[in-house]
């Protein structure tokens, strides 16, 4: 073979190299913006089982193990909105409704504050605060989430509840569902075994999203508290009430 022909087989051989890592280089590209459908799981048994409840072995049978819902995440590299997604016929409603179900979450990166409407005990509250701050340790565990390779997280909230993340660098927004943040990507996945329930990123699409999507939530006649404020009122009025007050507590601090 020629000098010519070997310069012109290695030139073949490099292009077909670089058509071969085309896809993945596609799928390697980062984005700053976007949305992300999370499926919200709570084991239902596991909760009433934890309380030692008569009355749930009576009906045990009749509810289902699992209560499921959808949550959507409007992002850019501003600000993130947190909010309920297309709604599922949810058999516990029956029985109450699912915790946190209706909250939205508007946090400003900008100004490190967010803005979250709760619904408690059919109470409104508008709960303006500073961003949560999280130490999180971060692990070697990875998972790919949604087509996306996720890092393990682990850090704390209410001092002794552990919560499990698993997050992305490939979108660069240090954001999260609900109120949970701080880690160097987005997080696409959060459990928290103690309330028995998950958060995992079902679809990420990054496409710009809607601009009208970033709004201040405006629940009606809502007391406007801080995080703190909110966890004291509902210790003080839930204190009779054992480990169940405890897992109220965990639910509003979200």
């Amino acid at each position: 073979m020629t000098r010519t022909n070997k310069s012109k087989a290695m030139n073949r051989f490099f292009f077909y190299i670089v058509l071969c890592c085309l896809p993945v280089m596609a799928k390697a590209q980062y984005t700053a913006q976007g949305t992300i459908e999370y499926e919200r799981k709570i084991n239902v048994h596991r909760q009433f089982q934890d309380e030692d409840n008569e009355w749930f072995e009576r009906v045990k049978s009749q509810i289902p193990k699992f209560s499921i819902s959808n949550f959507v995440l409007y992002f850019n590299q501003q600000a993130s909105k947190y909010k309920p997604g297309k709604e599922l016929e949810d058999p516990i409603k029956m029985f109450g409704g699912s915790p946190a179900s209706e909250n939205e979450v508007l946090t400003d990166f900008n100004t490190s504050r967010v803005v979250a409407a709760k619904n408690v005990y059919e109470k409104n509250f508008l709960v303006e605060d500073s961003m949560r701050v999280m130490e999180w340790k971060i692990t070697d565990e990875i998972r790919t989430i949604a087509n996306y390779k996720c890092r393990k997280a682990v850090g704390k909230i209410c001092d002794s509840v552990y919560v499990v993340a698993f997050y992305t660098d490939d979108i660069m927004v240090n954001g999260g569902p609900e109120m949970f943040s701080g880690l160097p990507g987005m997080i696409l996945e959060i459990a928290i075994p103690r309330l028995y329930t998950t958060w995992v990123a079902t679809k990420v699409v990054v496409d710009p999203p809607p601009a009208n999507e970033f709004t201040v939530p405006k629940p009606s006649k809502a007391k406007k508290v801080t995080q703190k404020e909110l966890s004291e009122m509902l210790k003080s009025s839930l204190s009779d009430w054992g480990k169940y007050a405890s897992r109220n507590i965990w639910w509003s601090t979200l």
